[in-house]
């Protein structure tokens, strides 16, 4: 099987047809012009100094309260060693991303999965567990188009779970690289500008919006916890990459990153579509939410479906999927994630017709 025959519902990276590589090469070249010697030197460990400061205004904070990182996954991972040590109780969504889980699992925290429903994470579930005894360190939260369920968490949740943090002084990590790629509904605000009490710890990246070669995202939280991460990631690494940020702060700046949200956005949204369209025509019985934006699309498939067995006969007919196991402590056996950024319109209808026949085959 060749890359060209393979259609693939694996990867949530956009396909290279709505990446703006024109704007990002005059981007390129105007941060090099613009500021050669920032450009090419160290830089900080906070990041380069004017995306900063553009971030900061884009959330309404202070500077100091930012740090861009290589990718919001690495943003994660600080985040986790500063606060997450073994033992220590720590609460994720049910499925949640499966590098998440890996991460929290690497070191030593105990994870409790907490239900999603179609509007977001259960809250009465996870009130009966801090009522219970439960006191977590870090709720780890993916508010907008989840990954991988691709429902969003509803105002009035997050008002919950805002109280929910300030009662039991956890930690809400708000973690949204999603949030701009919005094809349906009204935008909610953040629980980072709903914060009254610095329970929020807020993630993003410019992955999904640029293109995922830039690597760069950041954290926005309580300066002294920025400040003290920050210190880590010089000894880490001395500084991020300042060529990719500067890149992306004069694509943010000039307005392109706002026509390439708009591309993005109406591409997906056409993708969704078609692939929910596909899926009740070619897969009966499969149940689904559909997405108000993102790159994902969560199926339950009828209980007599095994991923376990569905996934190399998959593969085998040309069509990659995520098994929705991967996503969660236990269960997921009869799901399966779907990413729609990566494919075409044209490969949808054919990629959910080998995922059809692969399911028809493992049950034969």
């Amino acid at each position: 099987m060749t890359a060209e025959q393979l259609i693939s519902f694996a990867r949530g990276a956009p396909s290279l047809d709505i990446v703006d590589v024109e704007g990002l090469k005059a981007a390129a070249a105007r941060a090099f012009d613009a500021d050669p010697a920032g450009v090419t030197a160290y830089g900080t460990s906070v990041g380069y100094i004017p995306l900063r400061k553009w971030i900061a205004e884009k959330h309404g904070v202070a500077p100091e309260q930012v740090i861009v990182t290589n990718g919001s996954l690495q943003a994660d991972a600080f985040l986790f060693n500063h606060l997450v040590q073994a033992g220590d109780d720590v609460v994720v969504e049910k499925p949640t991303y499966d590098r998440t889980l890996l991460s929290l699992q690497n070191l030593g925290g105990k994870v409790h999965q907490v239900t999603i429903q179609p509007d977001g994470i259960d809250v009465e579930e996870l009130r009966g567990l801090l009522e219970s005894g439960l006191r977590p360190k870090i709720a780890h939260i993916i508010p907008n188009y989840q990954n991988p369920a691709g429902v969003t968490l509803s105002l009035e949740k997050r008002r919950v779970l805002l109280g929910l943090a300030a009662q039991y002084g956890f930690t809400i990590f708000e973690d949204d690289p999603y949030a701009d790629i919005r094809f349906r509904g009204e935008a909610l605000p953040s629980m980072l500008s709903m914060d009254e009490n610095n329970s929020v710890v807020h993630a993003s990246s410019f992955t999904k919006t640029v293109c995922p070669g830039v690597r760069v995202g950041y954290l926005v939280g309580p300066a002294a916890l920025i400040d003290a991460i920050a210190k880590k990631a010089t000894n880490l690494y001395i500084s991020p990459g300042m060529v990719s940020e500067a890149i992306v702060h004069q694509f943010c700046v000039s307005g392109d990153i706002d026509r390439s949200i708009q591309t993005v956005s109406a591409a997906l949204s056409e993708r969704a579509r078609v692939l929910a369209e596909s899926i009740r025509t070619h897969i009966p019985g499969a149940t689904f939410t559909e997405p108000d934006g993102g790159y994902f699309l969560w199926v339950d498939l009828p209980e007599d479906v095994d991923v376990d067995k569905l996934f190399p006969v998959a593969m085998k007919k040309g069509v990659a999927i995520v098994k929705g196991s991967d996503f969660l402590l236990d269960g997921g056996k009869h799901s399966v994630r779907l990413a729609y950024s990566a494919v075409t319109v044209d490969q949808i209808d054919e990629g959910v017709r080998r995922l059809a026949e692969a399911i028809a085959e493992t049950r034969a």
